[in-house]
């Protein structure tokens, strides 16, 4: 550890010694890295040392830029993952404090887990040190803060520096995380919540409302296995990022509605149906794995909009082989999607089973 420590302190040293817009890119680029292994306390000597020596400290504000490339990242996530509930509520709670320099709830809570999103906040930081190289001068008189925060302490009146370096990192990890950091399977729920609020909308009028409590019988769409949900090979679906359910992997490609309701919408690529039921659930059977390519050629949906169904209302004739030719899989998805309605449910039967055979309860 020693001994990678004075190296990097050597490196840091020829870096600042190049100086401008590479010293401050590289600087605000590497420092998340070195934050995230602990290594950013090999810095403070330096800091020190610039201080004593000339009464301010130019690296601070460069590596104060990698933190703002976080924030800018955290936003460019909100927006392209704003259906993702659980990021979101983590990004509201830490972005505030990484706004005023602490860095590490986006870096361990957001960023770093996500990965893509943590190479694209170092970028934006590296924007940002490239700007206060590019500008010079622009030190800082004491150590310890960062972010907005560190604002009061810029030396010799340079604090429009300071800020404008700031607002390019935060413009540098939006956009680079914009455009480039958002994992795909964040990408691909965020697809599937969409097309699920497509497949739900449904006149207020069209199916009637009770505020008493019920329960909701769902059925095997198809003959074949009934899987617990946790077991598909999406993770999207595994993961539960769009409602509980089941899976069913059909026997043949006769596919029956899940459950008594209104067909709320059948979406354009044939491949998802969503039904609500007269209790308000929103149910979304999803035939197949990543069909939404194929564009509808496997599927004749045999219901339309606003029409009534049952268990015995055959929804699909699904061409199975033409599924498997294109490789794709044939799990038949059934979803509840708005779980904030549901008080408790339970996946009765799993294994061999029929279509229209009862398999789960769900109390709304």
């Amino acid at each position: 550890a020693g001994f990678i420590s004075d190296g990097m302190v050597g490196g840091i040293n020829w870096v600042l010694g190049v100086g401008g817009a590479f010293a401050g890119f590289v600087l605000g680029t590497l420092f998340l890295p070195m934050v995230m292994f602990g290594l950013h306390q090999i810095l403070t000597p330096i800091h020190v040392q610039m201080i004593d020596e000339t009464g301010r400290t130019l690296l601070l504000p460069i590596l104060a830029m990698a933190g703002a490339g976080q924030v800018g990242a955290a936003l460019a996530l909100w927006i392209r993952c704003k259906k993702d509930k659980e990021l979101t509520e983590m990004i509201k709670g830490a972005l505030p404090v990484g706004i005023l320099g602490i860095g590490e709830p986006l870096i361990y809570g957001v960023t770093l887990p996500l990965g893509r999103p943590f190479i694209t906040a170092c970028i934006g930081g590296g924007i940002g040190g490239a700007v206060i190289g590019m500008i010079g001068n622009v030190g800082a008189i004491a150590i310890g803060p960062s972010g907005a925060a560190l604002i009061p302490l810029i030396s010799d009146g340079k604090w429009l520096g300071y800020i404008l370096g700031l607002l390019a990192a935060y413009a540098g990890g939006f956009v680079a995380t914009f455009f480039f950091g958002i994992p795909k399977d964040r990408l691909e729920k965020e697809e599937l919540a969409t097309e699920t609020a497509t497949v739900n909308e449904v006149p207020e009028k069209a199916v009637p409302q009770t505020s008493a409590e019920s329960v909701t019988i769902l059925s095997s769409v198809a003959d074949g296995t009934v899987v617990s949900l946790d077991k598909a090979s999406d993770p999207v679906f595994a993961q539960k990022m769009m409602g509980e359910g089941y899976f069913v992997e059909p026997e043949n490609g006769h596919i029956y509605s899940p459950v008594t309701g209104v067909v709320s919408s059948v979406f354009p690529t044939k491949h998802a149906i969503g039904i609500t039921t007269p209790n308000g659930l929103e149910i979304l059977l999803h035939m197949g794995i990543n069909t939404v390519d194929l564009g509808g050629t496997p599927f004749d949906v045999k219901v339309t909009e606003g029409q009534q169904v049952t268990p015995d209302t055959l929804v699909a004739e699904a061409d199975l082989e033409a599924i498997k030719a294109a490789g794709k899989e044939t799990s038949m998805i059934v979803l509840v999607t708005n779980m904030d309605r549901v008080k408790n449910f339970v996946l009765e039967k799993t294994g061999k089973a029929k279509a229209k055979a009862p398999v789960m309860d769900v109390k709304a």
